[in-house]
């Protein structure tokens, strides 16, 4: 009989090219199942916190609930009296009392911040002096204090669907109060060995036999990608035996691999049996060393493999062909080194006598290298820990390390790939939409939210692919723009509206909400576009709380929403989900800068499709109220 040649030698990308044309990859059905038996697993949707973290203003040491402004100019020479109020707050207490000028209340570490409060000063900095308390030392506005909604606002979104559920991202749905979570259903891959000479391990063995090392190799890696492998067993060379196994692993399975019978000897017979399905083979012979035996195969776009025998090709070209269709499948990504040298963009304080571990995102530098962002969230924050890609250790006598210094950064995990695009700078409700999009499609996304201007000092040097930013400047008018610098290009994002809110049961006007020195209001950070908007709304007025600067708009809207401020801005979409009376102020864009040398990055120009006209994207934008309009 003639022996059975290879069809054709196909190049890599070719093959794999008419392979996935006769594949139709189905969605395994989602299931749900207790947080508790969640790890490992994908999430199946976006999943957005439908409460604050932390749920109010929370001390973050024993000490005393002051007005910061109150501690200014005390020292442990001439200490600053306050006059003790008779409330005590302990954890899970509602504070009843305001802290007005001149006084301050004990509170415990958790304890909820009272009203008119802003900063806490340790207790071991204070003397008790009858009714009084004497502050040795001055704190500023924030000090000891994590602010309700600064680690998750209601309505933000903290996973984005095709996570991967490590330690880190249970902890975060625990967090949120999240008992179950919908999950990617596991890709069942049926797994056959085949050949006269394969023995299972511990049996008996004879010269010419081996061990069946793939069925094993094969088994782990499905499940290491998150998949179920089905081993239906090793075969020997009998074509109606290996034909019912193989009827069996389509029944089965969503995937079924052969190992061995790939070459053109007469006594291979998975190649002759595989051809039988609907279409069948596909390809059969790679360009590859090791691997150019592969068969690729289908029956009715389901995917059928026939890998080498020998462990090292089969191993191969499981990784070249088959792991891309079950990561497709399972949602999974792929493992990276466990160090990595880089940059500190910022210098980073610590203190003496303790060794830290600073946790970090690493960012990809323009002309090479990395960048390790500080998450900045603090020692209280889930979602720090969550989305970070390491930590940096900081020696115990070490006070400062500067910016510019080459450190060494430890992965968290084994599974944290760089990301494919890097987001710096502002923060909004629409850039969760775009950032979920893109992971939709496989695009891993890295959000460091740091504000307009911190956004684009990061692409100016190259540390971001995309700074988002919503800077006015005043001279002209205009939006963004004006304050890009040669080296960056604008892409058009969208308009949105930023406004003065309040609680649905206030009805005054802006003006009379600034004018009012009753009320107390929020104001946003530093750097932020909204602080700039806010700056500029009230020139020289000062009104209580205008020290208080979280850093999102999820912040703002719970610090209303929770009576600690009577008004503040932020933005339309946020105002409307969180039930809050809006106010129209300024209508603004809400722009990326991208550095001219990334413009052409393929996760860049997948970015620039998705906000094309008419896009879907653009559509689910416009439906939060997120417009198009052009300045």
């Amino acid at each position: 009989m003639k022996q059975r040649q290879f069809l054709h030698v196909l190049d890599r990308d070719e093959a794999e090219a008419r392979w996935r044309s006769a594949l139709e990859l189905a969605t395994i059905p989602p299931e749900t199942v207790a947080l508790d038996q969640a790890l490992g697993r994908v999430i199946a949707d976006d999943i957005r916190s439908e409460i604050d973290v932390p749920g109010f203003d929370r001390s973050n040491m024993d000490g005393f609930a002051v007005r910061a402004e109150d501690t200014y100019g005390a020292e442990e020479q001439t200490p600053v009296h306050l006059v003790l109020n008779p409330e005590t707050i302990a954890t899970g207490i509602v504070p009843s009392e305001e802290v007005r000028a001149g006084s301050a209340t004990s509170i415990a570490t958790g304890g909820m911040l009272p009203r008119g409060a802003d900063a806490v000063i340790p207790v071991e900095a204070t003397d008790l002096d009858g009714d009084r308390v004497l502050l040795r030392r001055a704190v500023t506005p924030g000090n000891a204090v994590s602010f309700a909604g600064t680690d998750i606002g209601r309505g933000e979104a903290v996973l984005f669907a095709g996570t991967p559920l490590t330690s880190r991202e249970t902890g975060v749905l625990a967090a949120i109060g999240a008992h179950e979570v919908r999950v990617l259903g596991r890709p069942r891959v049926a797994i056959l060995s085949t050949g006269d000479e394969i023995v299972q391990p511990g049996e008996a063995m004879r010269p010419g036999l081996v061990h069946d090392s793939n069925g094993r190799i094969l088994s782990d890696a499905v499940r290491e990608l998150g998949g179920d492998p089905i081993f239906l067993g090793a075969f020997r060379d009998d074509e109606a035996t290996l034909r019912r196994a193989l009827k069996r692993g389509i029944r089965e399975a969503d995937l079924v691999l052969l190992s061995g019978g790939t070459s053109k000897g007469e006594g291979d017979l998975c190649a002759r049996v595989v051809d039988e399905l609907e279409p069948g083979i596909i390809v059969h012979g790679v360009a590859l060393k090791p691997g150019k035996p592969i068969c690729l195969a289908s029956h009715g776009g389901r995917p059928v493999v026939i890998l080498p025998g020998f462990p090292t090709s089969a191993v191969f070209t499981f990784h070249e062909f088959v792991a891309p269709v079950l990561r497709e499948l399972a949602g999974r990504a792929v493992s990276v080194r466990e160090t990595r040298r880089a940059i500190l963009p910022l210098e980073v304080r610590s203190e003496r006598g303790r060794l830290e571990y600073l946790l970090v995102g690493l960012v990809q530098r323009e002309g090479g290298g990395l960048s390790a962002y500080p998450m900045g969230k603090g020692s209280g924050s889930v979602t720090a820990f969550s989305r970070a890609d390491g930590f940096v250790r900081i020696e115990r006598n070490t006070e400062i390390v500067e910016s510019g210094h080459e450190v060494d950064v430890t992965l968290i995990g084994h599974e944290l790939p760089l990301a494919d695009l890097v987001i710096v700078g502002s923060h909004c409700a629409g850039l969760d939409r775009i950032a979920a999009a893109l992971a939709r499609e496989g695009i891993r996304v890295k959000l460091l939210a740091v504000g307009s201007e911190g956004g684009l000092a990061a692409a100016a040097r190259g540390e971001c692919d995309v700074a988002p930013i919503h800077l006015l400047d005043p001279a002209t008018g205009r939006y963004n723009e004006p304050f890009l610098e040669s080296s960056l290009r604008l892409l058009r994002g969208y308009d949105r509206m930023q406004g003065v809110v309040t609680r649905p049961d206030d009805s005054r006007e802006v003006s009379e909400l600034i004018g009012d020195t009753r009320l107390r209001m929020v104001n946003r950070n530093r750097g932020s576009g909204t602080r700039v908007l806010i700056d500029q709304l009230l020139g020289e007025r000062r009104p209580e709380g205008f020290a208080y600067e979280p850093r999102s708009h999820y912040a703002v809207a719970a610090a209303v929403a929770q009576k600690r401020a009577d008004w503040g801005v932020t933005i339309e979409s946020i105002a409307a989900e969180s039930g809050l009376r809006f106010r129209p102020l300024q209508a603004e864009r809400y722009d990326f800068a991208i550095p001219r040398s990334r413009w052409e990055r393929p996760a860049v120009k997948r970015l620039r499709a998705l906000l094309e006209p008419g896009s879907s994207l653009r559509a689910d934008l416009e439906a939060l109220g997120l417009g198009t309009g052009v300045q």
